[in-house]
């Protein structure tokens, strides 16, 4: 990785490490300042879209570990993520749960969801995988709807304590659990469980030769990308306030894939920037068709997928790596300005 000149390393803890000069952790305290004061300057519309973009990294992040690391393909993460939003809220109003212990039962239980339905992972891959998935996404909504106490087709009102009745308190608790999501997918890939995971993305078969159980490794990564959909789902509960399985549908598993593709797979910032740049997209697009009544309601409606799926084609022709890799190579652009080399 080319270093800004002047600046070298002499150790391997300095090698390592995710921040290596004084003007990087100069902007990331910018970065964390100006995130922390970000909700007193939006108004309501747009605070509710970030929390929401917050929301949906952590579940995309979850999705990067098993899918952009390991290389196992997952339909279902919305379903996961709805088994987080309806634990959570079943702790809550059944047991009377502390929100903290609710949300951590939450990602718990979606994680061993998420080891139940990744064991097809040790038989199969692929296609074949992404049809299992595809599966429990099925599965998962059907006991959503027919499960007595979860609400049936009705759904169930989620009990919000207080003082998460205030958009920016409710703001800098999804805030901060994202930043903390961030930081640890960042980090999971410079551990031995990370190398491992990619390892297996690259050849599983030569990963099994040198003595790496393959069988634990998938369903850890099934775990952890379930762990990830189980917290963005407690999370996404407190912010709606009421559940139903409408709110976990297929068409948002392939959002998330789509993100993860967009931004650039094996790539935590790739996670980052194809998160904001669709979210910002949908929303721009929605805003574009209120202004066009002509278009009518069913056209309005629809065409933020038909722009979605326009610029996925387009990334997939154009920019396959995505759009962290358009970030490395800026980074390398203006680390060598002027020269050419």
């Amino acid at each position: 990785m080319e270093l800004p000149c002047g600046v070298s390393k002499s150790t391997y803890a300095q090698d390592m490490a995710v921040v290596h000069t004084r003007t990087q952790w100069g902007l990331l305290g910018i970065l964390l300042a100006l995130l922390c004061g970000l909700p007193f300057f939006l108004n309501s519309l747009w605070l509710g879209i970030v929390i929401h973009t917050s929301i949906v990294l952590i579940a995309v992040l979850g999705l990067h570990i098993l899918t952009g690391l390991c290389g196992q393909i997952s339909l279902g993460q919305a379903a996961f993520l709805g088994v987080g939003a309806y634990a959570s809220t079943l702790l809550c109003a059944k047991l009377n749960s502390p929100l903290p212990i609710s949300i951590i039962g939450a990602a718990i239980f979606s994680g061993c969801f998420g080891i139940i339905f990744g064991l097809p992972a040790l038989r199969v891959k692929g296609f074949y995988l992404a049809m299992s998935t595809l599966a429990a996404q099925f599965i998962i909504i059907y006991l959503f709807i027919h499960v007595r106490f979860a609400g049936g087709s009705q759904g169930i009102f989620v009990p919000i304590p207080q003082f998460l009745e205030s958009k920016i308190n409710l703001y800098f608790i999804i805030m901060g659990t994202a930043v903390l999501a961030t930081a640890f997918a960042k980090n999971i890939s410079r551990t031995k469980a990370g190398r491992i995971f990619v390892a297996i993305r690259d050849n599983d078969l030569a990963a099994e030769v040198i003595g790496i159980r393959l069988s634990y490794y998938k369903l850890l990564a099934f775990f952890i990308c379930s762990l990830y959909a189980g917290i963005a789902g407690a999370l996404y509960s407190l912010y709606i306030g009421h559940i139903n399985y409408e709110h976990f549908s297929l068409m948002d598993s392939i959002w998330y894939l789509g993100m993860l593709v967009v931004g650039g797979l094996g790539s935590t910032s790739g996670a980052v920037f194809g998160v904001i740049f669709i979210s910002l997209l949908s929303k721009g697009t929605s805003l574009l068709a209120s202004q066009m009544p002509s278009l009518g309601p069913q056209v309005a409606s629809t065409i933020g997928i038909i722009v979605f799926g326009l610029i996925l084609v387009l990334f997939l022709i154009f920019e396959p790596r995505g759009l962290s890799h358009r970030w490395e190579i800026f980074k390398k652009f203006y680390r060598i300005w002027p020269f050419s080399y």
